[in-house]
Order: structure tokens, then sequence, then C-alpha cells
């Protein structure tokens, strides 16, 4: 049987890296990023359904989740797609707390939601979940604390999840530094 991927943020960085070694692997891919037309250049030739929009925005959760129905399930789901935040860096005591909330729904209740949203079908394949996350969410780095902390809540959710879904491995992963290079 094909194993299917739902891969959030997949357009450039570690998200189309992701997208294009599963798909040299053979998995079919549902591959979701904000912008469509990145998005559609970055899937071209991985036989990939694209979905394009934003995971914080709760019909787009609605529009993957029945991709994914359409695809006959769901075997993975790599939550990648997320914000930095305020640029440049600011210190907590000065962070723009609507900026900070912003943050919290890209990167924490986006990716939890979408959980929810395609849990049953995760359950029933025995599937698995990669949460991507940050060295900032367990080192302070001076700048750095409104996307540390939203990765922190993150890895909590992760560990919650591990022990509450025992069908469904939950993973969350700190890729290190990643810089850019040409597609």
């Amino acid at each position: 049987m094909t194993k299917t991927a739902l891969i959030t943020g997949a357009s450039r960085g570690l998200g189309l890296a992701l997208a294009r070694s599963l798909a040299a692997d053979g998995w079919r891919l549902i591959l979701t990023a904000r912008g469509a037309d990145a998005l559609e250049s970055a899937a071209g030739g991985l036989g990939a359904d694209t979905v394009a929009g934003d995971v914080a925005d709760p019909a787009h959760r609605g529009r993957l989740a029945r991709a994914v129905q359409g695809r006959g399930g769901l075997d993975l789901l790599v939550n990648n797609a997320s914000g930095l935040g305020a640029v440049p860096l600011p210190p907590l005591a000065g962070y723009p707390l609507d900026t900070l909330e912003e943050l919290f729904r890209s990167n924490v209740l986006a990716p939890l939601a979408l959980i929810q949203a395609v849990l049953p079908g995760l359950r029933e394949r025995r599937g698995a979940i990669v949460n991507i996350s940050s060295d900032a969410a367990v080192e302070a780095y001076e700048g750095w604390g409104g996307y540390g902390a939203t990765k922190a809540a993150l890895e909590r959710i992760s560990h919650v999840l591990a022990v509450e879904e025992p069908s469904v491995a939950v993973w969350w992963v700190d890729p290190g530094e990643l810089t850019s290079s040409p597609a």
C-alpha cells in the first residue's frame, strides 16, 4: 500500500526537502504552503496534490482534511509551517503582544488544530506526526523569546500527544540551523 504524507510549509526549505525525499521513496504527497505559485513550482515533478493556504485559517485546515480523506487516509503529518514573529527579533519586555498572539496562533494552535482534524485517519492507519521544533524551545537566546516560547509549547503538545495517542507515533524534531540553497 502506498503511504500518504501531508507536509505543511512545503514550498521551500525543510518542507520541500522532506517532500522530495518522500516522493523519491514512493510516497503520495499532499503539500501546503501560503503562496500558491511557489507551492506549484516546488511541487512540480513530485506528483503531489497541492492545497495552497495558511494553516492558521480554519477553512484551509478543513480543505486539507478533505484532501486527506480524498486520498483514502494519512500515514504521516509533518507540521513544518511556522512564523518567526516580529522582525527584527525584539526582547520579550517589548514584544508586541498582538504579534506574539498571532505567532502562537500559527506555530502552536494551527498545528494542533490540524492534528485534531486528521487524527482519526492517523489512528486508523497507525500513522505518525512530526512537529518541527527549534533549539530556541529549550535554549534562551536574546531576542528569540517569542519564537522560542511557541516552539516550547509545540514540544509540550507533542509530549502529551505521544502519551495520549498510543496508536500514533508522535515526534518533535529540532533540525538544527538551516541555510538556503538554490532549488
